[in-house]
């Protein structure tokens, strides 16, 4: 399995991006997926989880209402919307996949990272 991730770049405070994560090779319906960001100097945090079957998203309370997690089936692609975004979003965002159709929040769980997108939002 490889995830593709792009889309990220600098944007001013206030501000909207939309990362992209592209998944390829030996994938399956029992999978789930999720974004993570890390900032310099701080551990890899749980942005965003989706279920590809059924489509049930999952986030921390500190990103409800900000980010939107989806997908499109068709093109194995999960999304990142993000809107209203600010300086402490900075971080480089990562997709991640693990089999089994579980959301988790920790990032060992995940058996495939992409590369990362560097998200720079400036003041």
């Amino acid at each position: 399995v490889q995830l593709q991730a792009s889309g990220g770049g600098l944007v001013q405070a206030g501000g909207s991006l939309r990362l992209s994560c592209v998944a390829s090779g030996r994938t399956s319906n029992d999978v789930a997926l999720a974004w993570f960001r890390q900032a310099p100097g701080k551990e890899r945090e749980f942005v965003a989880g989706i279920r590809w079957s059924g489509g049930n998203t999952y986030y921390p309370d500190s990103m409800k209402g900000r980010f939107t997690i989806s997908k499109l089936s068709a093109k194995n692609t999960v999304y990142l919307q993000m809107n209203s975004l600010k300086p402490e979003d900075t971080a480089v965002y990562y997709c991640a996949l693990r089999w089994g159709s579980t959301v988790h929040r920790n990032a060992q769980s995940y058996n495939y990272w992409g590369q990362g997108t560097l998200v720079t939002v400036s003041s």
